[in-house]
């Protein structure tokens, strides 16, 4: 390649050489015969021609730089086949048309290019759920001018997806509290054997310890069958000062004057809920809310409040304790967690399950006092 470079280059040195000698001598020859200013005039316009070669084929080589500099194809894979990566499939759609612009999106709609005909669906910018081939999908969207960029995402895989998370979680849990529960009751049967075969005054304590290990492990058996086995809520009118009468009784019951309770509700106003899982959801609450507040630093008082917002039912319990740590905040609702020697990690978690039954949500809310807050939906829709 050097050598044919080379010899190009001597080849050109050569022709432009002889091609300098000859234009010297017809210049030679045109003075001597009065005919300088023709040649002359014909060596011009030649060389206008060469330069205006020159000029054309420079700019078609800086336009074909520019281009291959803005075309990322030209340094890496072509775009057609990252996109075909992507396992979601992927549209653009314009002009009130839809194109498929990788493999997931054509064996979806069984297209090489355009979808014939495009779902009225995708054209719709409102639309967030797409039912096709007998499978849902939730359509995001990226807008920009008269075109959209719409990603398929497959709410079936995605809900697979949780419910595998959500068991493997759930047996971490599960294992591990059976673990730290079953590790101390074989310890003390061991020592409550060699107590017995050696006469040891201390197998009565041993063996009471023991009892105490097992009820506490059987406590987080009966817990974890209630959470497992909740049923549907039964929706009917509860009138709310009533069932907040029953709860107050029921706090001045188990805490016996250790702890002030306070309501807040409006005379005669009615809910739509299921009133033994609704009271089981809020004796949770104001439960977990009593145990804080005796452990703070100030006169022990619960705040129960029921309010309507809108068409929705609004339960808050605020308590004097000293507040959730930022570290348990993410993990006070998963189940079986706890902070306390004697608790079973189920009261937060099985409130929450109770509102998410009814179609609402239990949130912490992010203000200096201790606040839960329950909200759900108070109407038919129940």
């Amino acid at each position: 390649m050097g050598f044919e470079v080379s010899a190009r280059r001597v080849l050109a040195a050569a022709l432009s050489g002889i091609a300098l000698t000859a234009s010297g001598a017809l210049l030679v020859l045109a003075w001597q015969r009065g005919m300088f200013a023709t040649l002359l005039g014909l060596t011009l316009c030649v060389a206008w021609l060469v330069l205006g070669g020159c000029w054309a084929a420079s700019r078609n080589l800086s336009v074909r730089r520019r281009s291959e500099e803005r075309d990322p194809t030209t340094d890496g894979p072509p775009l057609a086949a990252l996109l075909d990566q992507i396992p979601l499939p992927l549209l653009r759609i314009t002009g009130g048309g839809a194109r498929a612009l990788n493999r997931a999106s054509r064996t979806l709609f069984a297209t090489d290019d355009r979808l014939s005909p495009t779902p009225p669906t995708l054209n719709d910018p409102r639309k967030t759920r797409l039912r096709h081939e007998g499978r849902s999908w939730r359509i995001e969207r990226v807008a920009g001018g008269d075109q959209s960029l719409v990603l398929l995402i497959d709410i079936e895989a995605e809900r697979r997806a949780a419910e595998v998370h959500a068991d493997n979680e759930m047996i971490d849990i599960l294992g591990h509290e059976l673990l730290n529960g079953l590790s101390p009751i074989v310890s003390l049967a061991d020592s409550a054997q060699v107590a017995a075969e050696r006469g040891d005054a201390r197998l009565p304590s041993i063996l009471a310890t023991l009892t105490r290990r097992i009820e506490g492990l059987e406590r987080f058996t009966r817990a974890y069958r209630m959470l497992a086995r909740l049923p549907d809520p039964v929706p009917t009118p509860v009138a709310m000062d009533e069932l907040v009468g029953d709860l107050s009784r029921l706090f001045d019951q188990r805490f016996e004057g250790r702890v002030q309770l306070s309501t807040i509700v409006p005379q005669g106003m009615t809910g739509r809920c299921d009133r033994d899982q609704m009271t089981q959801a809020i004796w949770a609450l104001l439960h977990n809310a009593a145990e804080a507040a005796l452990a703070g630093a100030v006169s022990p008082v619960v705040t129960l409040t029921v309010e309507r917002e809108e068409d929705r039912l609004i339960l808050s319990v605020a308590d004097t304790g000293s507040g959730v740590p930022a570290p348990e905040r993410a993990r006070i609702f998963r189940p079986f967690h706890t902070t306390k020697p004697e608790g079973s990690g189920v009261g937060l978690t099985l409130a929450r399950r109770i509102a998410r039954a009814h179609g609402g949500d239990i949130a912490l809310l992010p203000i200096a006092v201790t606040t839960f807050r329950m909200a759900v939906p108070d109407g038919a829709g129940l």
